[in-house]
């Protein structure tokens, strides 16, 4: 009984998770037009009347642990499939799930991209015509080739690592006593808050240190990057790895609160300190940081999102539509309020809230019931509100049964 309940509640969690973790480049994408901070080519807008730290504080921290703990979420996820369907249908789903949407949206999203960013670039810089020069820029067949995998690299790098790690989990398997001692040592390590922290935290220091980098910068270039390619494939490792210790994941709500503000606590002295330290120091405490904030917020969502939520559902369902839509979104309305009289702050967080509802209203209206959401989600699902009241209770119908069949 016990088994089968916190199997579909993890399952929940972890669902809602890793979308709250793709949601969160929302934030992220508002935030940062309105820092301080130069952030160069990977971010080429800066709003010439206002910016604030507070700002950089919030791209900089999400940029701590977000993408990380995405990679975990999606290693367990990619596990799930390997294991209890088989490698050829978790290799299918990633195809169909990951990879042929990255090529779609690369493709249909670039121009987009382009227009609204040099739209924003060209206000930015006083220009007085911005429009047509935007559009001077499409003076060519090549101009609408993307030339980058820009906020789609994660897709890109999902698909190469799902293939290595696929390879190696198929060698594996046919060395049945060497998984058997590391999913027992895992098993062990999970349940010790302060050792797995040290220990995972000491790896990812070790792969700082051979890489010669303290922060591995997302690469968006189509030729693979070996330290992003490493740096994330830890992580899905370490998601994968997690799914094989599934029955431990109760063990993350130990002192889930303690990791999650303790991680805030050492990132507010990293941020505010961060020309004071060596280069030994940044490694630790960016080492240390990213595991107690993944372990501390994944414990919250095992203890406050276990339960079937219609809300949860629905954003997870709509955050992959959301997520590939929102950047040209967040690169024009910088542009369209430039000369607004607000401070930066407000500024962003009137960009977070109206990409949102503009993201949220064109799924509810064209893709969740259309053959957009089939292709991104796998099936079609119903926009009535009552419809998603009565799965809910469905599946609460199915544990309660499953509690009393037990």
């Amino acid at each position: 009984m016990e088994t089968q309940t916190l199997k579909t509640e993890r399952l929940h969690s972890l669902d809602s998770l890793r979308a709250i973790m793709m949601l969160l480049g929302l934030v992220l994408h508002a935030a940062i037009t309105y820092g301080t901070l130069d952030y160069g080519n990977a971010w080429i807008l800066k709003d010439p009347n206002t910016t604030h730290l507070f700002n950089d504080f919030i791209v900089v921290f999400i940029h701590e642990f977000r993408m990380q703990l995405f990679f975990v979420v999606a290693g367990f996820f990619g596990a799930m499939l390997f294991y209890k369907k088989s490698p050829y249908q978790m290799l299918k789903n990633r195809l169909h799930r990951v990879f042929i949407p990255f090529v779609v949206f690369v493709l249909l999203l670039w121009p987009t991209v382009m227009f609204t960013f040099s739209y924003t670039e060209f206000i930015f810089n006083g220009s007085s015509n911005a429009l047509n020069e935007t559009l001077s820029r499409f003076s060519s067949f090549k101009s609408f080739i993307p030339p980058l995998t820009f906020h789609l690299w994660f897709l890109y790098y999902l698909t190469l690592i799902s293939l290595v790690v696929v390879v190696i989990a198929l060698i594996l398997k046919k060395l049945p006593t060497l998984t058997t001692r590391t999913t027992l040592v895992f098993s062990w390590l999970i349940q010790k808050p302060l050792l797995r922290v040290l220990f995972l935290g000491g790896l990812t220091a070790i792969v700082y240190h051979f890489m010669g980098t303290w922060s591995v910068d997302t690469s968006t270039s189509f030729i693979p990057d070996l330290n992003t390619f490493t740096y994330y494939g830890i992580f899905y490792v370490v998601g994968w790895i997690l799914f094989k210790s599934k029955h431990h994941l109760d063990s993350l709500m130990k002192f889930d609160w303690f990791c999650t503000l303790l991680g805030i606590a050492l990132f507010t002295l990293y941020f505010f300190m961060y020309n004071a330290f060596i280069y030994e120091t940044h490694i630790l405490l960016k080492s240390i940081m990213v595991w107690l904030l993944i372990f501390g917020i994944t414990g919250l969502f095992i203890r406050y999102t276990s339960n079937y939520s219609s809300t949860m559902r629905y954003i997870s369902d709509a955050s992959y539509w959301v997520y590939l839509i929102h950047l040209s979104i967040a690169a024009i309305i910088p542009g369209l309020i430039a000369n607004w009289p607000i401070h930066g702050t407000l500024k962003f967080l009137f960009v977070m809230f109206s990409n949102g509802i503009i993201c949220f209203v064109s799924y509810h209206y064209l893709v969740r019931e259309t053959f957009i959401g089939q292709f991104l989600n796998g099936r079609k699902y119903s926009r009535k509100i009552s419809d998603i009241k009565k799965a809910e209770e469905l599946a609460r119908l199915n544990n309660k049964s499953v509690a009393t069949t037990s």
